[in-house]
């Protein structure tokens, strides 16, 4: 390979991990700022401290950032781009990452078209390649700019996903807990969101969100829908089941949450039991490629070297 190949692969890294942290900083800041919106909406007719004259806060850098990136994704709204660029997969991740709204969708449909745009830039700046590598380089450039948002995506949504497993027990314990002190289950629910959402983040924040949908005319079923779905998650759609037959129905949840927990904690052990068995076999081969050669080296160096040097005293 080339010094301009070796220029060209080290820019492509540099763009791919710049790309990264703005993806990160844009979904970090976009999904903060769509959930401030929704509580001020919500809390916005009951509010009385607010003056109506009173100036607002000047817009940050990142809050530019993001209504410019809304705004260009915006323009390709309906067009055979949008269709191409996101599949049914794709939607999927934007839901799980609870970015499945017109402004989540636009803000990664124009991140897509801009990483795109700017690896072509880059990869035909410093190339010197023509005919067909250089058409290579084009569609690889394109590839990488239109991809990279799409794993990091999934990078994200597989953490929030294993976020909501490790969680999961927990909040069927805290509903327990309420349901133990007399509490009915809109009341649970009204409490895991509002109050407890700090013990479970991801899961509070879904509760939360589906709290307010109820209080906004939703049915209970419409509300949980994204909880008992999006998440992929067979534990998590049985609890929702379960909440669901609680508040249609009434009746005692006390117990059925308790054999649930205890089966949900003896799956996760034996799936534990199951990683650490896995693990042992792959140390040891870890062990024979690392440690051994290491001993061998510590027993037998000083043999080795003796019979070197009398060797070639010998010689």
């Amino acid at each position: 390979m080339s010094s301009t190949g070796y220029w060209i692969a080290a820019l492509l890294l540099l763009a791919a991990g710049l790309a990264l942290l703005g993806i990160r900083w844009f979904v970090l800041g976009g999904h903060q700022q769509l959930t401030e919106a929704a509580l001020q909406s919500a809390l916005r007719p009951r509010d009385s401290t607010t003056a109506p004259g009173a100036p607002a806060a000047p817009p940050s850098a990142r809050q530019h950032g993001i209504a410019w990136l809304t705004a260009f994704g915006q323009r390709f709204s309906g067009s055979r781009i949008e269709k191409a660029l996101l599949a049914p997969e794709d939607r999927l991740l934007l839901d799980q990452a609870g970015w499945h709204t017109s402004a989540g969708t636009a803000i990664f449909l124009g991140l897509r078209l801009v990483l795109a745009v700017v690896s072509l830039a880059v990869a035909l700046t410093f190339s010197d390649s023509t005919g067909f590598n250089r058409v290579m380089l084009m569609l690889a450039a394109l590839a990488f700019g239109i991809l990279l948002p799409k794993f990091a995506l999934r990078a994200w949504a597989t953490r929030l996903r294993k976020r909501v497993s490790a969680e999961l027990p927990l909040l069927i314990d805290l509903l327990r807990l309420l349901q133990g002190v007399g509490f009915s289950m809109d009341q649970s629910l009204q409490t895991l969101g509002d109050k407890l959402r700090n013990a479970i983040p991801v899961l509070g924040r879904e509760i939360h969100q589906a709290n307010i949908a109820y209080m906004h005319g939703r049915t209970r079923q419409q509300s949980l829908r994204r909880l008992s779905e999006s998440f992929d998650d067979e534990d998590l759609r049985s609890l929702v089941q379960l909440i669901m037959q609680v508040h249609e129905h009434g009746g005692a949840v006390q117990e059925p949450l308790r054999q649930f927990s205890v089966r949900l904690r003896e799956q996760r052990r034996s799936s534990l039991k199951e990683k650490v068995g896995k693990l042992s076999v792959k140390m040891t081969v870890v062990m024979m490629l690392t440690l051994l050669p290491a001993l061998m080296l510590v027993l037998a160096g000083p043999a080795i070297i003796a019979l070197a040097t009398a060797l070639t005293r010998i010689g």
